[in-house]
């Protein structure tokens, strides 16, 4: 768990998970930024131009020997989006300091460079190199047109897409084409810059350390100082039901492609108010559709033999259900009365107490291995920093146990499909 939270300036935060359990120490930057259409692919493309060099390791060859030095450290970089919410982050894995061979202090060597890296980029008359921002708008151009040769992820997508009207949690975290081509050199160096004022910063630092230790190198950190203080904006990632929509006609797309396999995704908007409501739906979503003993699974697939796959996930910060399936085309409308049979069920109270005991321990068994794993145990606390919703892992656990059958009732009949999106074959198909 989360040991200590220091707020280093305004709006820049370190965060400490102190564990003995592991040989690595895993430190990780978060940038996070609202998800707005007029940014968003700028966004996508920082962190690949960043990586590209520094004032003190100029070139991604320098950056790489340093970080072989390091006792080969690893740094990734990438891009997600929790909620409203855009997020840029660093992340570098080395080993503990009681493993180096000389006694370095390797947690300060790899921290000195990861903020190097992040916010101290190298740059020619305060601007990116035009040849860098040219071979990345490439990279991402390449990344961006990835998601159409995934139909199950285009399809996803597709569906948030028209879900959120485009907008924020609705956009694709990596951008659109038709943006990415009008991004000068000049935009991009600009707003870098404006994006580094502004954002939320947090520091995650998980391994064997002291506390104390941690504070006094980042305090000590001349990059770090030169970073003003600020009042960031981002949007508090909280289920909600407050500004959500209910809709009169679910929207129904149907888009023609290529392909042999349908892919029928269905979201729904989830107006539950009830107290442990998160908790309700992820006790809910495993008995409705996430595993091989859901209810999905075994009417939809194993039964009907209607899907080659079927699941639900429950997208917490958004308050949205999603069932994506792959199907034959044929078994559009059989799939679709299928699915909505099975949340009938559960609105009905037909299940059992060994389906909720199933769910439960199956949730349990993942919540369990939060702790096992520095990097999940990273964005599991991110994602509280996040929403403002601090728990620890015991908590969590106590949380789901206490879910009762009827919240899980009500929770289902406070579900509405609001999109209805189905990629098909070609009519002559």
């Amino acid at each position: 768990m989360i040991d200590k939270k220091i707020e280093l300036k305004p709006g820049i935060k370190l965060n400490l998970i102190k564990t003995d359990i592991f040989k690595t120490n895993l430190i990780s930057i978060i940038i996070t930024t609202p998800l707005k259409k007029k940014n968003v692919t700028k966004n996508a493309l920082i962190p690949f131009l960043l990586k590209r060099g520094s004032k003190n390791f100029p070139t991604n060859e320098d950056i790489s020997k340093r970080l072989e030095e390091l006792y080969g450290t690893s740094l990734n970089c990438g891009i997600d989006k929790v909620g409203d919410n855009q997020i840029i982050k660093f992340v570098a894995e080395s080993i503990d300091n009681n493993y180096t061979l000389n006694g370095e202090d390797i947690i300060k060597d790899v921290l000195d460079l990861l903020i190097d890296v992040t916010f101290n980029p190298y740059m020619e008359n305060g601007k990116f190199k035009e040849s860098a921002l040219e071979t990345e708008k490439e990279h991402l151009r390449t990344l961006i047109d990835s998601k159409i040769n995934n139909k199950d992820f285009y399809a996803y997508n597709k569906c948030l897409e028209n879900m959120f009207e485009f907008n924020g949690y609705g956009l694709y975290r990596y951008g659109y084409i038709e943006d990415l081509e009008k991004i000068t050199i000049e935009d991009i160096s600009e707003y870098y810059f404006e994006l580094i004022k502004t954002s939320k910063i947090d520091i995650y630092v998980s391994g064997n350390f002291e506390n104390n230790h941690i504070e006094e190198i980042l305090m000590k950190n001349e990059v770090l100082k030169k970073l003003e203080p600020r009042d960031p904006e981002y949007n508090v990632a909280v289920p909600s039901t407050e500004n959500v929509k209910k809709v009169e006609n679910p929207k129904e797309i149907q888009e023609r492609m290529d392909i042999n396999q349908g892919k029928l995704v269905i979201g729904y908007n989830v107006f539950d108010n009830q107290p442990n409501s998160r908790n309700i739906g992820i006790v809910f979503n495993s008995i409705f559709g996430d595993g091989a003993s859901s209810m999905l699974f075994q009417n939809v697939r194993e039964k009907s033999g209607l899907a080659y796959t079927v699941r639900s996930g429950f997208i917490k910060p958004k308050n949205v259900i999603i069932v994506n399936s792959g199907i034959e085309i044929e078994n559009y409308e059989k799939a679709l009365e299928i699915i909505k049979e099975q949340l009938e069920n559960i609105k009905k109270g037909k299940f059992s107490d060994k389906d909720i005991e199933n769910a439960k321990t199956y949730i349990i068994s993942g919540i369990k291995n939060i702790e096992s794993e520095q990097d999940t145990e990273v964005v599991f606390y991110m994602g509280q920093e996040l929403s403002g919703n601090y728990f620890s892992v015991q908590d969590y656990i106590k949380n789901i146990n206490s879910v009762k059958k009827e919240e899980i009732v009500e929770f289902a009949k406070s579900l509405q499909i609001n999109t209805i999106y189905f990629l098909t074959g070609l009519e002559n198909n």
